[in-house]
């Protein structure tokens, strides 16, 4: 299935609130994106983003606590950077309900 641009900013901010309320890992998160919106397997996207195909499987694998720079090579064709996300619920929950609100 192909998605317009509004379908995968809508899906993107689905995935992005999953992962901030606990519901997906970043691991999972990478996988379903790296899929999902650019159909590329683990080979091609890993020479996409210049990380070896074994790097991008141990992230995906949530089995390595890579650099931040890492992070943001593997998230920049998304349009995502590594950051600060709050490690309550409750607090990412009232964030999402302001920004509604807004």
């Amino acid at each position: 299935m192909i998605l317009n641009a509004e379908q995968r900013q809508a899906l993107l901010i689905e995935l992005l609130t999953n992962y901030m309320l606990g519901k997906l890992t970043q691991g999972q998160l990478l996988q379903y994106l790296r899929k999902e919106i650019l159909g590329l397997n683990q080979t091609q996207y890993a020479e996409l983003v210049n990380i070896s195909r074994r790097t991008l499987s141990d992230l995906e694998r949530d089995k390595s606590s890579p650099a931040n720079t890492v992070i943001n090579k593997v998230f920049k064709p998304f349009g995502l950077r590594a950051g600060l996300v709050p490690i309550h619920t409750h607090v990412v929950q009232k964030l999402l309900t302001q920004q509604v609100k807004q």
